[in-house]
């Protein structure tokens, strides 16, 4: 055997389908590609997402852009520098703090939201208010309010005033008056008023059937043949003579003669 002997596996190698050369190359006019168009040239392929032209479905819905926090906390801010700006062209009365008395000295002015709603400082009472800390601060202020930032209280406590923070409880509380038929622990009688009656409803069903009990003892006295005479002892009639039979002498006795 040579070189030139050697052959492949039948079937291992097939030859080229020359397409779009003619009829002359075996495959037809067209070789299997249709009538023109872009499929029919050479190098010519659709994506998998063309949609003939039109915006592809990957385009037109929306993309995540950024991220949201659905537990943020959206506060009305309020710097103690506007608040400074308002005191000096008095558009706030002063008065005393709620709980204090003022001994001498000038009652500090009173700041809260529906204060500063009416001022103009705030948009709305439906979000928290939170007092910052930019801008000065000479004026006693009793500030009310849901959240302070650190620089705020200190200026607002330098310049003699104080804060309150609102505390919002963190969960529900049922009402004082929700369950008004449950007895007062503080109340000694109606504590008392179960147990008093708990005695009753087990005595009952034991004077019923005491009755019962007694009505069947006469019954057991007359059925019993040896509680009868005792019975006759109590009652006034007077006794019958019993009878009595003679013992009949034996049949097979002889009499002795000796």
């Amino acid at each position: 055997m040579k070189l030139h002997d050697l052959r492949p596996a039948e079937g291992s190698h097939r030859p080229r389908k020359r397409v779009g050369r003619g009829i002359a190359a075996g495959g037809g006019k067209t070789a299997g590609r249709g009538t023109k168009g872009q499929k029919a040239r050479a190098g010519g392929s659709i994506p998998p997402w063309f949609e003939g032209g039109q915006t592809p479905l990957h385009m037109r819905i929306p993309k995540l852009r950024g991220f949201k926090n659905r537990f943020k906390v959206e506060y009305e801010v309020v710097n103690v520098g506007a608040i400074a700006q308002l005191v000096e062209a008095g558009a706030f009365e002063p008065g005393d703090a709620p709980g204090t008395k003022s001994r001498g000295k000038p009652a500090p002015i009173t700041v809260n939201q529906e204060i500063l709603r009416a001022t103009g400082l705030v948009r709305t009472l439906d979000k928290p208010l939170k007092i910052l800390g930019a801008g000065e601060l000479s004026t006693s202020l009793f500030v009310v309010a849901d959240a302070f930032s650190r620089t705020a209280v200190a200026k607002i406590e330098a310049a003699g005033g104080s804060v309150n923070v609102l505390e919002i409880p963190g969960r529900r509380t049922p009402a004082l008056a929700a369950d008004a038929s449950a007895p007062d622990a503080s109340d000694p009688d109606a504590a008392e008023a179960p147990a008093a009656e708990a005695p009753a409803a087990v005595e009952a069903p034991a004077a019923v059937e005491a009755p019962a009990a007694v009505a069947e003892e006469p019954e057991v006295a007359e059925a019993s043949p040896d509680e009868a005479p005792a019975a006759e002892t109590v009652t006034d009639e007077p006794k019958k003579p019993r009878r009595t039979r003679a013992a009949k002498p034996a049949a097979d006795a002889t009499p002795d003669t000796d």
